[in-house]
């Protein structure tokens, strides 16, 4: 697998700190919940922050990028929470990279595991030119056509958790891994290169310089507001249907963290009722507690969007454990080693 080219973003995200934290929680986390002024991870960072005297250092990355250093830093561990998408937080647990803690709200939260909890459901999506395009391409293969050639463009697989998603809907979609990696070899002759970051395609759809790009729900809803010219869309198959991977975005806690005892405050603190709560409004994600139904115009917007689309999930562990033979493979059939 290549390594990722794309630089971590650290901030230290407690402008409003209080003199008397003399403590730190590190995390490392995949990007599109800082996104935008007021974004779901400022908003509770400061919160915590004021809460209990901690300041959050924030350091984002690809998914795979973040859970790569922190496997360089097995020995010496950096960070305190790691936040990814499957299946790099499957990876995450099966490497030992994570230790074993159950956070307060586990029984409202389907999906914990011994490892890792779900934190904001999301899920793949595409997103389109809706200025230069009148109508988003109906199917897969309308992306063949050459009109998109050095117009689309998806972050690469094994890199980006985006990305690789983008490879597991296409073996969802043709049936099969046979026929999704034949059909991705086809759709390299459109696709303009790698990119290790997903949410940079966002801007050169909306300037033009791309008509299509993968994306994700969340993300690409939060975008849309310095984006204008976006829409979001899926693909259908062969028989007419669209489908959309369920890609939320998970937690855990490091294992051997330098501030473990922080890094469960942490956990505790953004799966709890009030910050689930605003998930949908300031991230534009939905929550993922069962006990907690949001009525805001975001939350309200993203169903919309969701409408007439099949949500499905991969037997995840599995994926984690096929993933390095398939990156090769996709790097095979894309000629793009």
């Amino acid at each position: 697998m290549k390594r990722s080219r794309l630089a971590l973003l650290t901030v230290i995200a407690v402008a409003s700190s209080p003199a008397w934290a003399d403590s730190v929680v590190t995390v490392y986390s995949a990007d599109g919940l800082h996104s935008g002024e007021n974004s779901w991870y400022k908003a509770e960072f400061e919160a915590f922050t004021q809460a209990t005297g901690i300041a959050v250092r924030y350091v984002e990355g690809g998914s795979g990028a973040i859970v790569e250093r922190l496997a360089k830093e097995r020995s010496n561990p950096q960070a305190d929470v790691l936040v990814t998408v499957p299946p790099f937080i499957q990876r995450a647990a099966g490497g030992n990279l994570l230790a074993s803690f159950t956070p307060d709200a586990a029984a409202h939260i389907p999906g914990t595991t011994a490892h890792y909890a779900p934190l904001v459901n999301n899920y793949l999506s595409f997103i389109y030119n809706a200025k230069l395009l009148k109508t988003p391409p109906a199917s897969w293969n309308d992306l063949l056509d050459s009109r998109y050639k050095n117009k689309l463009q998806y972050s690469t697989p094994g890199q980006a958790g985006d990305g690789t998603a983008v490879m597991l809907q296409a073996f969802h979609s043709f049936g099969g891994k046979e026929a999704g990696f034949d059909y991705l070899g086809k759709l390299q002759a459109n696709n303009v290169g790698p990119s290790a970051s997903t949410g940079k395609l966002t801007a050169l759809v909306n300037k033009g310089e791309l008509y299509v790009a993968n994306g994700d729900l969340q993300m690409n809803l939060a975008q849309k507001a310095q984006n204008p010219n976006i829409n979001v869309f899926w693909p259908a198959n062969a028989k007419g249907e669209r489908s959309a991977l369920a890609l939320p975005y998970v937690i855990g806690l490091v294992q051997n963290a330098p501030q473990q005892e922080n890094g469960k405050k942490l956990i505790n603190f953004l799966l709890d009722k009030a910050a689930q709560t605003q998930v949908s409004s300031l991230a534009w994600g939905m929550p993922v507690r069962n006990d907690i139904t949001p009525s805001d115009s975001h939350y309200q917007q993203a169903k919309a969007a969701l409408e007439g689309v099949n949500i499905w999930q991969p037997e995840w562990d599995t994926v984690a454990k096929t993933l390095p033979a398939d990156i090769a493979r996709w790097h095979q059939v894309t000629d793009s080693e």
